[in-house]
């Protein structure tokens, strides 16, 4: 059974280290020294006497020494289950027996941690027995050379050592460390590594350092990287994008874009309250006035100025959610204040429901340059800009290529410095987290390289790395727009427009069968084109089995015949 360190019974033990032979000797040592009878002792074996069997490590007390049938025994007494028992034992009888010293209680600790009681027999109340011994399992933590993790070897192994100190002085015992750990220590800095293993995974950046990263490359690790943050951001304007993250370092400078909106709900996402936000319409799009009157059809051409979020009534009697906007005027300069006053004082209110299916584009004319750093901490994420302006620490940015970037999320993660010891004069940042290398620490201390560290502030992503940074808790992208709800009255009208177009059907079809001329085919054309639902109607009909029943035809030359008599009235009209 194994006892953990917090057990909370305790301990007392039953014997002293000295042990006798035979009761004779036990009998003499007690009356020689101070202490005398009573005594309790204990026998290592099973003792059988008058019918009775005594096990071994059972608690007996000596009262005295008496003539019991002519022999000299000693009396003791036994107690088993509450009641005492009388044994007379011979004086030569043998053990080994020991004496039992009666101390105070101590805890689990306490015993472990006196050598004096070390194997002795112990009782504790708490457990079922009534002795036991008391034997430690300890650990022993070792280092192995070229191995990473401690080892940690039980004392319960039976295993041969071999002390080898002497003849291994030569030895230098390798500690490998992973990028992980190099971080967590914070230093010191700059530290000199050899690469000892790269994890077998898919590559997450698409930079010619990482084909360097391989198993002996010495690499100097500078620290860590500084702002902790970057920001995830792909191209716009291509049929395949391209998928960045920019350092919080990067100089270049950036001019805000126009954003798009597929949903009135991408706008409420966009709107922070105290910065106007306006919009443009770029399709047509109708109202669900069926839902609430007070929902507004919107034209290509739309202004629109965001106020906020609100609440509608709905047609189910439930309220909902809705976009509040004020529609502006379509005129500009003079005439759009002299508009914007009226509308002042009585602006026409718009209502969008959450779900609405429109399209819209950011009105804006903000020509100022931004630093990354400005445009994250003024405007809200993501956001379209172009690169109007290179990083100068950067020669080859790829960033001002592209008509236009969407910085879609901020990431807050830690990275580290590095440079390859063949070229120091270029540093480029790992994240730990994605690119955990196996290092170690080679000789020497590298140097700080002179003014600031030349940095690569723009780091190509792979599509699978981009997608898994996008699953990031701080790269959650906003959840769907809710789903429209289903309006009673617009099923009612469809099938009240259903059958109405059934009804048309039979009507037409009724009139090709009693058709025997092509000319009245003619008239039957515009019951077609009056109503589109009648059109579509014909469709459940077909796939019930309802077939149109042929125009009975009296001379297979029908057709001829048409195109004669349009011939000759025509050239009668010519």
């Amino acid at each position: 059974m194994e006892l953990p360190c917090n057990f909370q019974g305790y301990f007392t033990p039953l014997n002293t280290p000295q042990s006798y032979e035979t009761l004779e000797e036990l009998v003499s040592a007690t009356t020689q020294s101070s202490k005398q009878l009573p005594t309790s002792f204990m026998s290592t074996h099973r003792i059988v006497t008058e019918g009775r069997v005594v096990t071994e490590d059972q608690l007996l007390m000596l009262e005295a020494v008496v003539m019991h049938l002519g022999i000299r025994c000693a009396r003791c007494v036994l107690g088993l289950k509450g009641q005492q028992v009388i044994l007379h034992l011979p004086l030569s009888q043998k053990g080994p027996f020991r004496k039992w010293e009666p101390s105070a209680p101590r805890t689990l600790l306490q015993v472990l941690q006196d050598p004096a009681l070390k194997d002795l027999v112990l009782t504790c109340p708490t457990l079922p027995w009534h002795s036991l011994i008391l034997r430690p399992q300890y650990e022993i933590q070792a280092i192995m050379h070229m191995r990473r993790t401690i080892v940690k070897i039980p004392s319960t192994l039976e295993v041969d050592v071999e002390d080898v100190t002497a003849s291994s002085q030569h030895v230098h015992f390798i500690k490998p460390l992973l990028l992980s750990e190099v971080l967590a220590q914070q230093g010191p800095f700059p530290l000199s590594t050899e690469i000892l293993e790269v994890p077998e995974r898919r590559p997450i950046f698409l930079s010619p350092w990482l084909g360097s990263l391989q198993k002996g490359q010495r690499l100097c690790i500078y620290g860590l990287a500084s702002p902790p943050w970057r920001v995830l951001a792909s191209s716009k304007g291509r049929k395949v994008p391209r998928h960045f993250l920019v350092s919080g370092a990067y100089q270049g400078k950036l001019r805000r874009r126009p954003r798009e909106f597929p949903t009135a709900y991408d706008l409420l996402g966009a709107f922070q309250p105290g910065r106007p936000l306006r919009v443009v319409a770029t399709k047509d799009c109708e109202g669900e006035r069926e839902e609430n009157p007070e929902f507004t059809s919107l034209a290509v051409g739309d202004r629109l100025e965001v106020l906020g979020l609100g609440q509608a009534h709905g047609a189910q009697g439930n309220d909902m959610d809705v976009l509040v906007c004020q529609r502006l005027s379509d005129q500009a300069g003079e005439d759009e204040e002299e508009e914007c006053e009226e509308e002042a004082e009585s602006p026409e209110r718009v209502l969008l429901p959450l779900h609405f299916p429109g399209s819209f584009v950011e009105e804006m004319s903000d020509s100022r340059r931004y630093s990354l750093a400005d445009l994250t901490a003024q405007f809200s994420l993501p956001c379209e800009v172009k690169v109007v302006a290179k990083d100068s620490s950067h020669p080859t940015d790829p960033l001002t290529s592209f008509l236009g970037l969407r910085l879609e999320e901020k990431i807050t993660e830690p990275f580290l410095v590095v440079s390859l010891d063949s070229e120091p004069g270029m540093c480029f940042e790992i994240p730990p987290r994605w690119l955990d290398l196996t290092v170690v620490e080679a000789k020497g201390q590298p140097d700080w390289p002179e003014g600031s560290l030349p940095m690569a502030t723009v780091e190509e992503l792979t599509d699978t790395f981009y997608y898994r940074l996008r699953k990031l808790p701080a790269c959650e992208i906003q959840a769907p727009p809710p789903r429209p709800p289903k309006s009673q009255g617009l099923s009612k009208q469809r099938r009240h427009s259903t059958q109405e177009g059934g009804t048309k059907s039979s009507q037409v079809l009724g009139l090709q069968q009693h058709a025997l001329l092509p000319k009245p085919k003619v008239k039957t054309l515009p019951e077609f084109t009056k109503d589109g639902s009648s059109r579509y109607s014909k469709i459940p009909a077909h796939r019930k089995g309802h077939r149109p029943a042929k125009p009975q035809r009296q001379d297979p030359d029908d057709d001829e015949h048409d195109y004669e008599e349009i011939l000759e009235h025509f050239q009668k009209t010519i």
